[in-house]
């Protein structure tokens, strides 16, 4: 636990800082050979690679039998709050689906943009500590909702080779007859250039390890390479609190992306000492009741919420919450957030599981340019002209003159010729 004060300049970089694994130039080498090997050789490297890292060949489960045990060993209740999560995810998802448009530019040219699903989408499902069925359903569903034809789904394979029940009970929700065990970079891999039964796939999504990270960032940079989703890295929450928060419930959902991982990122801004202090010990009451590993804990003491908002620009998390009253009014101010939490009752784990909303989210930054996995992460756009021969004909000479310009003949040539038409 370390506090900072904003108002020294010379602490900021250190106040914000994010961890550095993903720019260790060894793991970077290691993740493009593991790559290299998979696209150049096919399933027998992929083989070869998970076997030397993971201990096992990659397998297609089918789903089936696993989510059967699933109904029998998770609790009725639990079983009923997928589901609740699940048409909550699935409902504001087909409720923001971005819609064609047709635009008149010009009597007898109109101009549209239409939306198509991607072919093809692989999803990456981490494993470690804990089953994450919630990240399967944050992917699955927006990608089923946007119309995505095959999804290709993969996770770390577990000791003794099987589906934990809770993801294959969370795949059968989804509509995803098989899962592939098989993680890491090797897994990247395999998903961008194909490998034995394993399809290419047209965009990767999922987070991961920094391992999975550099991967993705690798094959999205290569010649044939897919799209990916975003960059997703440790999580990250901060937590803007003024004197109306209550410390207990600010220090628990600090926990709540604590636990996630050594490396996640968990900051607190309060213009208020007594917040900080308040909000430190409860963290340190309520951490000791976990018996788990955490992240550190970081607080900025700062000269007033207008800072603070300032604070929480800079850094983009991942996960923002207003702790502030009257939090709604500073929604305008905020511009670089992956998910804003706005008051009290807006608890960042209702968002991890059952909002609506995905909770595959930009970390390290990446909020001040992209927001988290949507429907538009399974589609693209492409745009339409269609003219009159009228429209055509007038358009000729001002299209010919531009290109003349650029001192492109031919395309001038190719607008002229509409106009005899």
């Amino acid at each position: 636990m370390k506090r900072f004060d904003w108002s020294d300049r010379g602490s900021r970089a250190a106040a914000l800082a994010r961890p550095q694994a993903r720019e260790n130039d060894a793991l970077l080498a290691d993740v493009r050979n593991i790559v290299e090997e998979v696209r150049t050789g096919g399933w027998a490297a992929l083989v070869e690679q998970s076997r030397r890292i993971d201990g096992f060949a990659p397998r297609r489960l089918p789903v089936a039998p696993f989510a059967r045990v699933g109904r029998e060993m998770i609790p009725a209740a639990t079983q009923a709050a997928m589901q609740f999560a699940a048409q909550n995810i699935e409902s504001f998802h087909r409720q923001t689906l971005p819609k064609d448009v047709q635009v008149l530019t010009y009597p007898g040219l109109a101009v549209s943009k239409l939306w198509r699903p991607l072919d093809r989408a692989g999803l990456y499902v981490p494993g470690g500590r804990a089953p994450l069925f919630s990240t399967l359903m944050m992917l699955a569903i927006p990608a089923k909702v946007a119309g995505v034809q095959e999804l290709v789904v993969v996770t770390p394979p577990r000791p003794d080779c099987t589906l934990h029940p809770a993801i294959a009970l969370a795949a059968e929700l989804c509509g995803v007859e098989a899962i592939w065990t098989v993680g890491g970079a090797q897994a990247i891999a395999a998903l961008a250039f194909g490998a034995g039964d394993i399809p290419a796939v047209d965009r990767i999504c999922g987070p991961g390890n920094s391992w999975v990270a550099a991967a993705k960032a690798q094959v999205a940079a290569m010649r044939g390479g897919p799209g990916i989703d975003l960059p997703a890295g440790p999580s990250e929450l901060l937590v803007l609190a003024d004197r109306s928060a209550d410390p207990a419930t600010v220090a628990a959902d600090l926990l709540s992306q604590a636990e996630h991982d050594p490396d996640a990122q968990v900051l607190l801004v309060s213009p208020c000492s007594e917040v900080l202090d308040a909000v430190e010990a409860a963290f340190a009451i309520q951490s000791g009741r976990l018996g788990t590993t955490l992240a550190p804990f970081r607080s900025i003491a700062c000269a007033d919420i207008e800072e603070a908002v300032a604070i929480a620009n800079t850094y983009a998390p991942e996960h923002l919450c207003l702790a502030v009253s009257d939090a709604p009014t500073l929604l305008p101010s905020i511009r670089n957030a992956g998910a804003v939490f706005v008051g009290g009752s807006a608890a960042e784990s209702f968002g991890d599981y059952l909002a609506g909303s995905s909770h595959v989210l930009p970390t390290d930054g990446a909020a001040r340019f992209t927001g988290g996995v949507s429907t538009l992460t399974f589609m693209k756009s492409m745009t339409v002209q269609q003219l009159s021969s009228q429209a055509a004909a007038s358009l000729a000479a001002p299209a010919a003159a531009l290109a003349r310009l650029e001192g492109l003949e031919a395309h001038a040539l190719a607008a002229q010729a509409r106009a005899a038409s």
